[in-house]
């Protein structure tokens, strides 16, 4: 009933072919716009306390495991953290328990549990 069931199978091929070269393209320029559109990540400014947090962590786990949370986290498995926006953890771990590397390990100035890797960004 559809109108390619009764085409011939080179056409059929044809057709499918062209329609995924043409929604590889189309996913491309999206792909293209949504990076010039979308802003970086702005760094947060840190509060006194925080400041106080992040030398600590740099003093037990050295400037390059430094990490600033991007947006809310908010914990719903056991060993889940939940972290505002702008807080500075370390990473001490970049897999969680199961081998998942969507999953980290880090230290928030005392707690220390999961959280979700793409909401990361190196301090």
């Amino acid at each position: 009933q559809m109108p390619h069931g009764h085409m011939p199978l080179p056409s059929f091929w044809k057709m499918v072919e062209e329609t995924l070269q043409q929604s590889g393209a189309q996913l491309h320029t999206f792909c293209q716009t949504f990076e010039t559109v979308t802003p970086s990540p702005v760094t947060q400014p840190l509060n006194p306390a925080e400041e106080r947090k992040v030398l600590s962590l740099v003093s037990k786990h050295g400037p390059d495991k430094l990490y600033q949370v991007m947006s809310n986290i908010s914990g719903s498995k056991d060993l889940d953290l939940t972290l505002q926006r702008g807080q500075i953890v370390a990473l001490l771990q970049s897999v969680d328990t199961k081998g998942n590397t969507n999953r980290w390990l880090v230290d928030a100035g005392g707690p220390r549990g999961f959280v979700p890797a793409g909401k990361l960004q190196p301090y």
